[in-house]
């Protein structure tokens, strides 16, 4: 059985954009350290000279990658202002499994991937990889605190610890049905979280002119 040919290298309109479809689906698929600059350009269709026109190095590649899953793997931030209930279920949606955007083993979380693939805190891949995984925490916290948990942030943190150990625990199994563990145990910290808060918040009513009236 004869190989399939090689796309022709080609510079034209949208290789850019082929570029960087190819990184996705070949750093999703085997990582970034197992991906070349000739494998990325054969995906792509290109030259190694084209690709370097748009991506000065594979660093860059990485981040302009990493940068194109930014707004997709973050948690929905809820309207200005929201009903708790929405709030409570925007966090546990967090923990819906996501579709696989490869064929392969089960991969888990890139921004995981890539802060584990490149070790230096001073590399900017690891840099984004590490400010993305603080952000996924404020927004977990943000959508607490909308939800009315007890201690915003602490919940917050924890469901960051365990949709990052859930997305691990998927690799190491090479299953993505982790996450409807994770999303079961995540029901049971908000709900605990906001149990707390409800005998808080019947206290400070009662202390109010108006309900004193």
């Amino acid at each position: 059985m004869t190989e399939p040919t090689p796309p022709r290298p080609r510079r034209g309109r949208g290789a850019r954009e082929r570029i960087l479809k190819a990184a996705t689906e070949l750093f999703m698929a085997q990582g970034i350290t197992a991906t070349g600059t000739d494998q990325l350009a054969r995906a792509a269709g290109v030259s190694k000279r084209t690709l370097y026109v748009y991506f000065s190095s594979k660093d860059e590649l990485v981040q302009a990658y990493l940068g194109s899953l930014e707004h997709d793997r973050l948690p929905a931030s809820a309207s200005p202002s929201p009903a708790p209930s929405d709030a409570r279920e925007l966090l546990l949606a967090v923990f819906d499994p996501k579709p696989p955007r490869a064929a392969g083993p089960y991969r888990g979380c890139p921004f995981l991937n890539a802060g584990v693939e490149v070790p230096d805190p001073e590399h900017p891949a690891h840099r984004l990889a590490a400010a993305h995984k603080r952000e996924f925490a404020h927004r977990l916290t943000e959508l607490a605190r909308q939800a009315g948990a007890a201690s915003p942030q602490t919940l917050g943190e924890q469901l960051a610890l365990l949709y990052d150990g859930a997305a691990a625990r998927g690799v190491a199994l090479d299953s993505g049905q982790t996450s409807a563990c994770a999303r079961s145990i995540a029901e049971v910290l908000i709900d605990t979280a906001l149990t707390r808060r409800a005998p808080d918040a019947a206290a400070a009513g009662a202390d109010t002119p108006q309900a004193a009236a």
